[in-house]
């Protein structure tokens, strides 16, 4: 029997490694400035680059909707937010996506300096950066995989420096498209890559369940989302 991981790493390899995936957020139904920090700190984010028709709107209660057609080097970020730490996350909506990126918890850490992801649900998964395997482990009754990369000097919380990624991936035999919910026991994240040697720093003040998408090469980012978090 393949393992899930194998199939996680299969799917990864569909998507050269050059794509630098867009970094975090901002603001209410327009995209904000660049800078992550800012856009750490607000409860709602929304953030573009590049060509494609964008649209994303807060709906209050923690709920909100996206629609996106992004051209070369176009991508979004944008998903409602709240402080972050151990918590756990409930959310549902719907979610089709088509080509790079993935549903997502969201979040970065201070000394050390991290950018940490728990992925849900993807159609192609795209990394940034060369991801590396560190361990499987299960929450909520479901298994994920976790991977690390490194960025180099690439933008941050604190402006360009090199940091590293934590990737928790979903079962793909158990992540969905169209009709979504789950349970994220943030903790339970946190402790797994604890115990495989990689722990985070001081929390920045929010963190988000965003709907991500981007563009890789010709393989261009079209879909969907209406996700309600609490």
């Amino acid at each position: 029997m393949v393992s899930f991981s194998a199939i996680v790493a299969a799917a990864l390899a569909l998507v050269p490694s050059a794509l630098a995936a867009p970094s975090g957020l901002g603001a209410v139904d327009s995209p904000t400035p660049n800078s992550l920090a800012t856009r750490q700190n607000a409860p709602w984010q929304y953030w573009t680059e590049g060509q494609g028709q964008f649209n994303c709107q807060q709906q209050g209660g923690g709920k909100y909707s996206c629609s996106w057609n992004g051209q070369a080097g176009g991508g979004l970020v944008a998903g409602s937010g709240w402080s972050a730490g151990r918590k756990t996350v409930k959310y549902e909506g719907t979610y089709n996506p088509k080509g790079p990126g993935y549903l997502s918890l969201y979040g970065w850490t201070r000394n050390a300096l991290v950018e940490y992801y728990i992925i849900e649900s993807w159609d192609v998964l795209a990394p940034g950066e060369p991801w590396t395997l560190r361990g499987n482990f299960t929450s909520e009754g479901n298994k994920y995989a976790f991977y690390t990369a490194q960025r180099v000097q690439k933008p941050s919380i604190e402006g360009t420096r090199t940091f590293i990624q934590y990737f928790s991936v979903r079962d793909p035999s158990e992540k969905k498209v169209g009709a979504v919910s789950g349970t994220i026991n943030t903790g339970d994240h946190f402790d797994a890559w604890a115990k495989f040697g990689y722990r985070l720093g001081t929390f920045e003040q929010n963190m988000f369940l965003v709907t991500e998408a981007f563009a890789n090469g010709t393989n261009l980012p079209s879909g969907t989302s209406t996700i309600t978090v609490s």
